[in-house]
């Protein structure tokens, strides 16, 4: 019997050691760009074909933002789902090869089960006072936890009833590849929302600096770029990091300072439940509040200067920007080593020029979980509103004893008198 697990078991690893070639994606550029460019070269024809669709796109985001949060929200839903596809497509063509079973289903099966899991979080949060109203819904949320935790259960069943002899060491690859995916573009695009909620200045600054980034580090690579960066992207120079260091640490300053003018931009995303919208009225924080900051004396003595007035948000700009021209490209870098493990060179053919869409997110994702992660180490404090949502949902025992609680608490503070009646 234990030779025959051995003998098994040599079956297993020689069946998945000839994984198969992952065929490129077709080129999917419009033949009006291709006869329009066709007298170019090859460089120049590229530069024009990104440069172009860069335009496009960036065309597009701001449309989106002006149409409001919720178009926002569904935009990085979109841009999740089709990542993700992506991703799974490559590994769906290694698996089908084998005729294995199920891969494809049960990876749109998690995905729909985690963005469950996340989502309901989201409207659990956010949607208090909505929920609230909704007796189906009141049920949905209660026991959205257990919900999600018993659907991801069918899932993992029906993996386990699908394992076959001879390929379990590949299948087990392919299960962990779903949940890799999942961790990276639906995790991501869950604390791109969340950032979102808290103002939507949080979302567009660093999106905006990525993009930057990535934009100026192509062209001061491509005219100014000599020396290599790293061998995963060979066409990565220093002379396009550095470059894209510097314009996206000013593009983020001065991008700041405008947006934080506004309150549509700086005041966190809150749903009303009696319009039905969302809104974005506030008194703005102290971030988003002139103030003088006296300079440094080298700098007095260049720019005779002695102090400036400025938001203080723009100080954390220059953090958001800096890891996203310093940090954020090694998710490039990750995306450029998983690609080159598959010999493919882009993820899709989705944007001409471009390849696919994970290809343009795939530092995105990692700037995501930085701006949370910055936001909840250094910026959230308290959130009455929030705090207030979750009160109203309690019995009203439960309200009744944290009102007296609260007053007893204020008695003591001397911010109330003991005589005063609630």
């Amino acid at each position: 019997e234990v030779y025959l697990e051995e003998r098994l078991g040599e079956l297993d690893l020689r069946s998945d050691s000839d994984v198969p070639y992952v065929p490129p994606p077709t080129d999917s550029t419009p033949e009006i760009l291709k006869r329009a460019l066709s007298g170019l070269s090859a460089r120049w024809k590229n530069w024009w074909i990104r440069g172009i669709l860069t335009l496009a796109m960036i065309s597009g985001f701001f449309l989106i933002i002006y149409l409001g949060s919720f178009m926002l929200m569904l935009l990085v839903l979109s841009i999740q789902v089709k990542c993700y596809h992506e991703i799974i497509t490559i590994g769906y063509r290694v698996y089908h090869s084998y005729d294995l079973p199920w891969f494809r289903s049960l990876s749109w099966y998690f995905l729909l089960c985690v963005n469950y899991f996340f989502y309901g979080e989201t409207v659990a949060d956010y949607f208090a006072t909505f929920v609230q109203r909704r007796e189906q819904l009141q049920f949905l949320i209660r026991y959205h936890r257990f919900i999600s935790f018993a659907l991801y259960l069918i899932g993992f069943c029906m993996f386990v009833l699908s394992l076959v002899k001879k390929h379990y060491r590949l299948q087990f690859y392919m299960f962990a590849w779903t949940h890799v995916t999942l961790l990276i573009t639906v995790t991501q695009s869950h604390l791109v929302i969340q950032n979102l909620f808290e103002g939507m200045i949080w979302f567009l600054v660093p999106i905006s600096s990525v993009i930057c980034n990535d934009i100026t580090a192509y062209i001061f690579g491509f005219f100014f770029g000599r020396t290599p960066l790293i061998k995963l992207s060979p066409k990565k120079t220093w002379e396009g990091f550095i470059g894209g260091f510097f314009s996206t640490v000013v593009f983020g300053f001065i991008f700041s300072y405008f947006l934080a003018q506004h309150q549509y931009f700086v005041c966190p995303e809150e749903y009303n439940s009696e319009t039905n919208r969302f809104v974005t009225e506030c008194e703005p924080s102290e971030l988003f509040q002139m103030k003088k900051y006296s300079l440094p004396p080298l700098l007095q003595a260049v720019l005779g200067w002695e102090a400036v007035n400025m938001y203080p948000f723009q100080m954390h700009s220059i953090a958001l920007s800096t890891f996203a021209s310093l940090i954020g490209p090694f998710g490039g870098f990750f995306a450029s080593g998983f690609k080159r493990a598959f010999k493919i060179k882009d993820f899709a053919d989705t944007i001409p020029g471009h390849g696919g869409i994970m290809d343009r997110f795939d530092c995105q994702y990692l700037m995501a979980t930085f701006v949370h992660v910055y936001i909840t180490s250094f910026i959230r404090g308290p959130n009455p509103s929030k705090l207030l949502k979750q009160l109203l949902v309690l019995q009203p025992e439960q309200q009744l004893n944290v009102y007296k609680a609260l007053k007893s608490h204020l008695i003591e503070k001397g911010i109330l008198q003991p005589s005063l009646r609630g």
